[in-house]
């Protein structure tokens, strides 16, 4: 999750290879002029239907404490209403990312970074219901996400305000957890263990929902590979149709 740093600090030299949270945020920079393409799938299964969600990602570093992305993703939905089942593939809402990092101390062995964060979405996929997909709306996500990490373990935190015209606004909460499992090298190769949790309270109705992420992730220098599988604990006044079985989660990235 946030073991990036913790090795620059240690070797003085940029790890190439090492992800962030699987299904969350990190406030760790690469470094200026870094590019990363990146990827991650979600196939998820709800009780109205499957939809998978394959993101191309292209990130970009202008300077050392800031980041633009541009998101395009893939959208296929399966949803089944009144016995009949619609199958639909297209493109899904594309997102636009910036954030600034406005906080870091480092020690040895250890950092804590602060950043802010807005994700502007453009509203190109079809209105499947669900405001991570497509809701047919413009929406805006203000955030702040502080990680903190040591060479021994790594913790995130994002909290943040979506606004959605003609639907509920949300607020969003997650918080994660890394566990390395092999010692610090360079060249970057590492294995690391999460375990995430992501909420969402939905402001005009009360509703919320908490999913709880089992992830892992190699990295090898330049590369890395997660998987994760994310479940409900908590689904509160959710309408039954669109309530989650499960989600899981397949990606890859790349830093040049």
């Amino acid at each position: 999750m946030l073991f990036t740093v913790a090795m620059c600090i240690l070797l003085s030299s940029d790890s190439r290879g090492q992800g962030p949270p699987i299904t969350s945020d990190k406030p760790i920079m690469l470094g200026s002029k870094r590019k990363i393409v990146k990827t991650l799938t979600e196939i998820r299964k709800n009780n109205n239907g499957t939809f998978v969600y394959a993101p191309l990602m292209m990130h970009y570093l202008p300077t050392a404490n800031s980041l633009i992305a541009l998101h395009i993703p893939l959208l296929s939905s399966s949803i089944t209403r009144n016995e009949t089942t619609e199958e639909s593939m297209g493109l899904g809402d594309i997102n636009l990312l910036g954030k600034y990092q406005f906080f870091r101390k480092d020690g040895k062995g250890k950092t804590l970074r602060m950043v802010a964060k807005l994700i502007e979405t453009i509203p190109t996929a079809d209105n499947v219901g669900l405001s991570d997909f497509g809701l047919g709306e413009w929406q805006t996500y203000l955030a702040h996400v502080i990680g903190y990490e040591t060479i021994k373990h790594g913790i995130s935190h994002e909290l943040g305000y979506k606004f959605i015209p003609n639907y509920s606004d949300e607020i969003k909460h997650k918080i994660g957890f890394g566990l390395p499992l092999l010692k610090p090298v360079y060249p970057v190769k590492q294995l690391n263990l999460y375990f995430e949790y992501n909420s969402n309270f939905f402001v005009d109705n009360g509703a919320y929902e908490l999913f709880f992420a089992q992830g892992i992730q190699y990295a090898i220098k330049q590369f890395t590979f997660e998987t994760a599988v994310q479940l409900p604990l908590v689904q509160h006044d959710i309408p039954e149709e669109i309530q989650r079985k499960y989600s899981i989660f397949l990606g890859t990235r790349y830093v040049f």
